[in-house]
C-alpha cells in the first residue's frame, strides 16, 4: 500500500475498532513501514496525557542492522547466562486471581504454538523468541529520565497505549515487552545516551505475519463489575 492509502485507511477506523482489534502480536513480516507514515503515528502518539505537560516519555527505535546486532547481543547473554540488569526492579508477585489469569495467558499462548507443559526446550524458545523481537523489524524501547518516578512512569503507559492504538489503525500491531528492560546498558550504548536516561520496557511492531500459531492467541478480560465500582 501507499502513504496515501495507508493514511486513508487510517482515517476510517473508529477508537473503538481500534481497540477491538489491539493484541500483542509474536510474529511479523519483515515488511518496512512508509518512514512518512511512522512520522505520522509518532507525531500523534505525542498527543497522549501528561501530568504538568512535562512530556517525560523518551522513546529509541532500532530497525535495519541496529536492530539486528541488538538482538544478536541480547539472546547472547541469554545464552550465557548473563543476570538481567534492568533500571528498574520488578516489584510484587502473582498472587490470587493475577496469577490466575496469566497461568491462563500462558497456556492460551502455549497451546497455539504446541508447547507442552513440561516441554523445557519449546518453553525456552518461546521466552528467546522474545529476544528475537518476534522478527519485528522495529523495536521501540521507551524510558524516561532518572529523575522521574513511578507518577511520571504512568504518563509513559499512556503514551505508549497512543502508540498501540495508532499502529493498528494504519495496518501494524504490536506487543509490549517488559524483558526489553533487561539490559539497558546495550541501549544506552547503541543509541549514544546517557546514564540518566532509563528504559521501561520495550514496543514490538511492524506488520503481523499470519501464519505464525502464536498470532492466533486470544485472551479474555473480566467483567466491568470486577474492577469497576459505580458509587452515588
Amino acid at each position: 500500500m501507499s502513504t496515501d492509502d495507508i493514511l486513508k485507511a487510517a482515517a476510517g477506523i473508529t477508537l473503538e475498532q481500534a481497540i477491538l482489534q489491539r493484541r500483542s502480536v509474536r510474529g511479523y513480516l519483515p515488511d518496512r513501514v512508509p518512514e512518512s507514515v511512522l512520522q505520522h503515528i509518532f507525531e500523534l502518539a505525542q498527543l497522549a496525557p501528561s501530568n504538568c505537560n512535562v512530556q517525560p516519555w523518551k522513546v529509541y527505535i532500532a530497525s535495519g542492522a541496529l536492530r539486528d546486532q541488538l538482538s544478536t547481543e541480547m539472546q547472547r547473554r541469554i545464552r550465557e547466562g548473563v543476570a538481567p540488569n534492568p533500571d528498574y526492579e520488578y516489584r510484587g508477585d502473582f498472587v490470587g486471581e493475577y496469577r490466575t489469569r496469566q497461568v491462563k495467558c500462558a497456556v492460551a499462548l502455549y497451546n497455539e504454538m504446541g508447547i507442552e507443559r513440561h516441554d523445557k526446550p519449546g518453553r525456552n524458545h518461546a521466552i528467546m523468541r522474545n529476544f528475537e523481537f518476534f522478527d519485528a523489524p522495529y523495536m521501540a524501547f521507551i524510558g524516561m529520565d532518572k529523575a522521574f518516578g513511578t507518577t511520571v512512569a504512568i504518563d509513559v503507559g499512556m503514551y505508549a497505549q497512543n502508540l498501540m492504538l495508532l499502529l493498528v489503525a494504519h495496518g501494524l500491531h504490536s506487543c509490549p515487552m517488559g524483558t526489553m528492560r533487561n539490559y539497558p546498558d546495550l541501549v544506552r550504548e547503541a543509541f549514544g545516551l546517557s546514564d540518566s536516561d532509563r528504559i521501561l520496557f520495550g514496543l514490538a511492531f511492524g506488520y503481523e505475519d499470519p501464519t505464525v500459531p502464536a498470532n492466533r492467541t486470544r485472551t479474555t478480560r473480566d467483567p466491568v463489575s470486577a474492577s469497576v465500582i459505580f458509587k452515588s
